[in-house]
């Protein structure tokens, strides 16, 4: 039990820890909205590493192998969805900060809710297919040489989805605390380009 426990621990920071383009984006997101906006998103990346982590110890090397004829394909929307994330961060961005500096009242398209941030952000992580291989790889490798309980594989994902949980959450803490720091129009700007630069250029590096 406490093996599974651990290995399931260590199995989500590995996933989660590396910070790319989805993790870009969370701190972003929350930066610009709310704690409880970035708490849900960060959720829902969780869910989709503790779904993958589900699949991948009930499915092991059969579903891995299901996966790969349409990685590409995966990995090419994956990368299409975060450009146009950034693309539009960049560009709601200038907007604003035209908005203030014609001090006009145009009304702003209304930030996501904390639902829409999870289900946006649940989405993009699970189009992920590596999240799917890498759990895949460990459950194998755990497999290989004893047989594993049904309560093992339960704690197992648990613990997984938990190490994510606690990760993603500290990213959104990181992103609340740079909205509250950069309040100035001037400093939101700057910070959503570079964000949205940043997470362009991850999705670019998907692709090659």
């Amino acid at each position: 039990m406490t093996a599974a426990l651990v290995a399931g621990l260590l199995a989500g920071y590995g996933i989660a820890v590396p910070v790319g383009a989805v993790a870009t984006y969370l701190v972003s997101l929350t930066a610009r909205t709310s704690l409880r906006t970035g708490v849900c998103a960060a959720l829902g990346v969780a869910t989709a590493d503790g779904l993958y982590a589900l699949v991948a110890t009930v499915g092991g090397s059969a579903l891995a192998g299901a996966l790969r004829p349409v990685l590409v394909p995966l990995r090419w929307a994956s990368a299409l969805v975060l450009a146009v994330l950034a693309v539009q961060g960049a560009i709601t961005a200038v907007r604003h900060y035209r908005g203030h500096r014609l001090a006009t009242r145009r009304s702003t398209p209304p930030p996501p809710s904390p639902a829409r941030a999870y289900l946006a952000l649940l989405g993009i992580t699970l189009l992920n297919p590596i999240t799917v291989i890498y759990f895949a790889a460990l459950v194998l490798g755990t497999r290989a040489t004893d047989a594993v309980s049904l309560l093992e594989q339960g704690v197992f994902v648990l613990a997984a989805f938990a190490a994510s949980a606690s990760w993603q959450l500290l990213l959104a803490g990181g992103g609340a605390l740079l909205g509250r720091v950069l309040t100035g129009h001037r400093g939101r700007l700057v910070t959503a380009l570079v964000s949205s630069g940043v997470i362009l250029a991850l999705a670019v590096r998907m692709t090659v």
